[in-house]
């Protein structure tokens, strides 16, 4: 297990928590996703993500545009499913 922190935090949206910052990282090994430690702007509150529900913010000078995973979540149309609220607590 490896724990990383950010210097500085990557800006990132968490589907279905919101945009934050990602302050650390956790590498529990091959056999598991990365976990973002990330902080959510709007609530204040600190999740540990897994690694498929990160999504980098879009950044116009590096032309990286808004993810198509937060477009759809935030309309319920993410694989044809609707929007999850509240959802598991990690």
């Amino acid at each position: 297990m490896s724990f990383q922190q950010l210097d500085p935090p990557i800006p990132v949206h968490v589907l279905d928590k919101g945009s934050g910052f990602a302050i650390a990282v956790i590498d529990y090994g091959q056999e598991h996703n990365l976990i973002w430690v990330t902080a959510i702007n709007d609530t204040g509150e600190i999740w540990c993500a897994p690694n498929p529900r990160v999504r980098m913010e879009p950044n116009w000078t590096m032309g990286r545009a808004k993810s198509p995973a937060v477009t759809a979540r935030s309309t319920g149309d993410c694989s044809g499913e609707p929007a999850v609220s509240g959802g598991k607590p990690n």
